[in-house]
């Protein structure tokens, strides 16, 4: 059995707290995946698959949505059956051998329709993921892994659109940070040249993704990227002298980039942009680099 955490009514994280477990779980998805795989889901989910009124019957309106939601995951031969009870979680998913699924939704979900689409995203994303056998240690890392897939395989800008906030209440969907969920989005808009932003009701949404879109860009200017910028590459050229001087000294994990060999034969490793796989080329001066994961180009001055 496996939930999806409700913010309703209580104090919303903000930040990045959960970014290494993140870059972590893009980087396991690209593995088991592939990145052919990854890119069959270049098209994220239409706004109009999701889209829930008052006016539809409730469990008509649900089964229709999982079904949607399962053609874009491309599950195929798996049937989700949709029901509704009161329980401390938004939503929870047994996972079986299949083909039939029972996903359960929380009772309050009987007259928050618009949300209902985000809670399904999470549930029939694990049933993915426990088809493809892919699953991280600890019930928080799996659950950080699901969130990550549904946003970067194009059904999670719903769980940020969730994402609401006044002076008297809050709602947030899902283990991510709304700030996360963003820059999971902005990867994969990267990657598939799209603006998720035209989709969300949520203006705290919006300002959440901008957020994580600022961190997303950041990870595009890190030395020894060519666009890390003056002062990045400033930084970098003095770790390099002192890497080539004293060989076998530690790495600042602080930097991202790490140096090996002694002054003849110096090599540096760093995280690629995309999947965060990490890359090692000699230290030669500017170079183009391919990730040997996702296979992203990577024009890099080492």
């Amino acid at each position: 059995m496996s939930d999806v955490r409700s913010g309703d009514g209580g104090a919303v994280v903000h930040g990045f707290p959960h970014l290494d477990a993140v870059r972590s779980a893009i980087t396991a998805l690209y593995r088991r995946v592939s990145p052919d795989g990854v890119r069959a889901y270049a098209a994220s989910l239409a706004p109009a698959d999701a889209a829930f009124s008052d006016a539809d019957d409730l469990y008509l309106g649900s089964q229709r949505v999982a079904a949607a939601l399962v053609r874009h995951l491309r599950l195929p031969q798996a049937r989700v059956v949709v029901g509704f009870r009161r329980m401390e979680h938004a939503a929870s998913v047994e996972l079986t051998a299949g083909p039939e699924y029972f996903v359960e939704l929380n009772d309050r979900f009987r007259t928050h329709r618009r949300d209902i689409g985000a809670a399904l995203a999470h549930e029939i994303t694990h049933v993915l993921l426990h088809r493809l056998g892919l699953e991280l240690p600890g019930t928080r890392e799996n659950e950080i892994l699901t969130d990550t897939v549904t946003a970067y395989l194009g059904a999670g800008w719903l769980l940020l659109d969730a994402f609401r906030q006044d002076a008297v209440s809050s709602q947030k969907l899902g283990y991510l940070t709304p700030e996360e969920f963003g820059y999971v989005l902005a990867k994969r808009a990267l990657v598939f040249d799209e603006d998720p932003s035209v989709w969300f009701t949520s203006p705290q949404a919006y300002t959440a993704y901008t957020k994580g879109r600022a961190e997303a860009l950041r990870d595009l200017r890190r030395p020894p990227l060519t666009a890390a910028g003056w002062a990045g590459g400033r930084r970098y050229a003095k770790d390099r002298r002192h890497a080539a001087a004293h060989p076998g000294s530690a790495p600042d994990p602080s930097v991202g980039y790490a140096f090996e060999g002694g002054a003849d034969g110096l090599r540096v490793s760093f995280p690629c942009p995309t999947c965060h796989q990490r890359v090692r080329v000699p230290v030669r001066g500017r170079t183009r680099a391919r990730c040997g994961l996702c296979r992203t180009v990577l024009e890099c001055d080492t």
